[in-house]
Parts: structure tokens; sequence; C-alpha cells
């Protein structure tokens, strides 16, 4: 049986004036899976995070989270959600572990072993008696993390929390998040203009463009149909001879110095076959696949993101 979504939107809407900010987006995310969140400059993301955590009121459609109204129990729905929409806030002239505990009073539940547990989980335990104000930009974002999943909240909502980060701080922040989905069954709907980094970080992505879902696919796991047809390249010893052996088959044609046929996965090793069986010696064989940069950009016409 299949577990009911963290969070859904159904036909969400935001209109401004007359014009149509966002335009009856839906879609769905799992407990534990990390959900990134695509598109180009202007095509509305921050306005559809800033709806979903209540930032921002929807002209129509409804956003459901563990399965209370933003609409209708707002209450009910946002004490689900941890989130850092822009750059997390933080008293400088405190600690990190002051600012965890004055966050942790707000709700009695939070006890000083949960307030351990999220310190280790994003790894402060060297620093969080230091004061902010002494902290990098990443270890502020660290901390911020921590305080924003100190209630155990079933989602959490990251809009665009590399902006600013180094090399380092990014890979950190993408462990942390990839162990909070692992470890504590978190949802995490995350906004990045670094394709790279979501294709690294995310379970799946959407892509919005001109306030409308174009596609949501899977990044994580995915496997290829074994019915697709995919250009392939074969390094051999004899590219030509390889060539005439296969002639007819799969498209074939040389390219620097390789084999390529389009073939699909029972195709690949029929073919790995008739060359072996031919004498012809085989290096290596290599699927061509499209990175989400250039499937990003096949979709969305080369508009830039941010």
């Amino acid at each position: 049986m299949s577990q009911a979504p963290v969070v859904s939107l159904q036909n969400v809407t935001k209109v401004i004036g007359k014009r149509t900010i966002i335009d009856r987006v839906s879609f769905e995310v799992q407990p534990g899976e990390v959900f990134g969140f695509l598109g180009p400059n202007g095509s509305g993301k921050t306005t559809t995070i800033r709806m979903i955590v209540g930032l921002m009121g929807m002209t129509s459609g409804d956003i459901q989270i563990a399965n209370h109204s933003v609409r209708t129990e707002f209450p009910k729905a946002i004490v689900h959600v941890g989130a850092i929409v822009e750059n997390p806030e933080m008293y400088k002239f405190l600690t990190g572990y002051q600012n965890l505990l004055h966050f942790a009073r707000m709700n009695p539940s939070i006890t000083k072993e949960r307030i351990q547990e999220v310190i280790e989980l994003v790894g402060l335990q060297g620093r969080i008696h230091d004061k902010v104000k002494k902290y990098s930009l990443g270890m502020r974002q660290r901390l911020g993390v921590a305080q924003a999943v100190l209630h155990k909240p079933k989602l959490l909502v990251l809009d665009e929390p590399t902006n600013g980060l180094d090399p380092a701080g990014i890979r950190e922040l993408r462990d942390y998040l990839r162990r909070l989905a692992r470890d504590e069954g978190t949802s995490v709907v995350v906004s990045s203009h670094l394709l790279s980094e979501m294709e690294l970080m995310c379970d799946r992505i959407a892509i919005l463009q001109n306030g409308k879902i174009i596609d949501v696919r899977s990044i994580r796991g995915q496997t290829s149909d074994a019915a697709t047809t995919e250009e392939v390249y074969f390094e051999v010893d004899h590219p030509d001879a390889a060539l005439g052996i296969l002639e007819g088959k799969g498209s074939g044609r040389i390219v620097d110095g390789q084999l390529a046929l389009s073939l699909d996965r029972a195709g690949i090793a029929e073919q790995n076959r008739r060359l072996v069986e031919a004498g012809i010696n085989v290096y290596g064989i290599r699927v061509k696949t499209k990175s989400l940069e250039d499937q990003f950009l096949e979709m969305t016409g080369s508009e830039s993101i941010g």
C-alpha cells in the first residue's frame, strides 16, 4: 500500500491584477523524498514556495500538507513544515546553541536531546557554542536547517539554499538534506539555479515555465527502459571493420574513432556479441546520457534559470 503524499498541490493558481503568475500547478511529494523545483527567471518558483508555506495566498486550487488544507486548516498544516525562504535569520550575538535553545522555547515538545540530535545531524558539534557572528555563510545555512527541523517537520522547504555557498558548503548541504530524508523520513522541497547540484541532490524534479509545470521527472535511481533506444559508443580496435560487420544495424557510424550505434538494451548485448565473435576487440561500451542541464534547456527553449 502506497503512502499518502506529505504535500500535494492541486491546480494551484495565483493571479495578480490581470496577470496569471501560477497557472494550475499540481504535483505531490512523497515521504522521505527530495523534490527539486527548477524554472527560468520569473517562472514562478518562489511564488509557489511562498504559497506552500503560507506567506502568500492562492487565487484558486488547494495545497494539502499532511492531509490538511493550507487554505482552510492553515494552523494544522503549517505545524508540519520547516522552511528557509531566502536567508536564515539568526541572533548573531548569541551562540549557535543559544539560537536553537531560544527557538525551542516556542515549542514545548522540543527537548535538549532533540537539540543535540539536530546539531549532530548538520555537523555543527565543534562550533555550536561559538557566536553566530563568527560563522561562515555555510555554517549559518546549516544552523538554519537545524532550526527548521527541530520540531521534526514532515516537510522542509528551502528556497535557493545554496546561494552564496562555496563548493564545499554546497556539498555539505546536499549531504545533510539526503541524510534528513533517509534518517528522519523528512520530505524536502528545494529550489535552486544550480542544475548539477539538483541532479545530485534530488529524487525527482519539477520544471516550471511561465507559471506552468511542463515536466516532472525522476532523477535519483532512474533506470533506462529496456525498450528505449539510446546512442551507444563502442570502443574497438578496428572501428571501420566493426562498422562493416554491423552495417545496417542500428544506424552505425564512426565518431571520434569509436563505433556509434542507436540501440536498445537488448541490442547492445547482441551487437557486442557479434563484434566479439568476428574477432573485434571491444574495450568499452558507453551509453550517451543527457545531463539534467541538457534536458532542461531542451524543454525550456534555452531560457536562463534563476
